[in-house]
């Protein structure tokens, strides 16, 4: 049996992001009692206390903390839901693609076009996300495919085939240490000032934070740090900038990536069209 409303998540919701009821009850456009009454009758339905509340402020309880986390969860995954039945019932909904700026490795046009050709295919709408969050627009139904890097972009959850597979470079200024070399090993890089990129946790990097190519090569140029990426993300080479092949680096796959649950008809035709397409993409190239 459910024990709580989608209404019901949101009420919580609201409680817990702004830890205060007469702010979350404007948030919500009702009453503030009408919302504590709310809040009580879910906690004694859950059998567990949600909020610890006191005359200066309103904190989360153990159980309020679980309940935020996976009942946001919850309510991605219902809206999700909603905009895919919306969607596979309507005819004319266009596909939606998500990609970084230049994340494509140079395939985006030979697939669209591959597409176009199939008579089933649809409008295709490019999306672009920030540094880090092509997964999340899968995952919430914002984007139907997304065009991902791995081993960077978090792949649980989410289906895929690899498309174009490449090696990595480092990318320094002209008079570094590396530029001459025709090629280097992860440990020539050992002491190199490196960056820690925006939204992507457990980086290793001690540089400036940078959230896309373009910022990297910026401090590259300027002498702040060096980076590493997949060699399609660099080409062509930036004038004042040099790539030196990192021999030792774990290879780069391009994957195209749909939620693991979506079995549209929609999704599997622009995923046929696209692995029609790699066929003529050599690796590497």
């Amino acid at each position: 049996m459910v024990e709580l409303e989608t209404r019901e998540l949101e009420y919580v919701l609201a409680v817990a992001d702004e830890l205060h009821f007469g702010r979350a009850a404007a948030r919500l456009s009702i009453a503030q009692p009408a919302l504590s009454k709310a809040i009580r009758r879910i906690e004694n339905r859950l059998g567990v206390p949600l909020f610890v509340r006191s005359s200066r402020h309103v904190e989360l309880t153990p159980a309020g903390k679980a309940l935020q986390e996976h009942g946001r969860h919850a309510l991605n995954a219902v809206g999700a839901a909603v905009r895919n039945a919306r969607r596979a019932g309507d005819p004319r909904a266009h596909l939606r693609l998500v990609l970084k700026p230049g994340g494509d490795a140079g395939l985006l046009s030979g697939i669209l076009g591959e597409y176009a050709r199939r008579p089933d295919a649809r409008r295709v709408d490019v999306l672009f996300s920030g540094p880090a969050d092509r997964t999340d627009f899968l995952r919430d139904g914002r984007a139907d495919v997304g065009l991902l890097y791995a081993p960077f972009d978090d792949l649980d959850g989410l289906a895929h085939e690899t498309l174009h597979v490449e090696d990595r470079v480092a990318v320094v200024p002209p008079g570094h240490r590396l530029a001459g070399r025709p090629s280097v090993r992860l440990a020539d890089l050992d002491g190199e000032t490196l960056p820690p990129w925006k939204g992507v946790p457990g980086g290793d990097g001690t540089g400036p934070e940078v959230a896309d190519a373009l910022q990297l090569f910026h401090m590259v140029t300027v002498g702040r740090m060096i980076g590493v990426l997949p060699r399609s993300l660099v080409e062509p080479v930036p004038d004042g900038l040099v790539c030196v092949p990192v021999s030792d680096a774990p290879p780069s796959r391009l994957v195209l990536a749909w939620n693991e649950r979506d079995r549209r008809p929609l999704v599997a035709s622009f995923a046929a069209a696209a692995l029609r397409q790699r066929r003529h993409v050599p690796d590497g190239a």
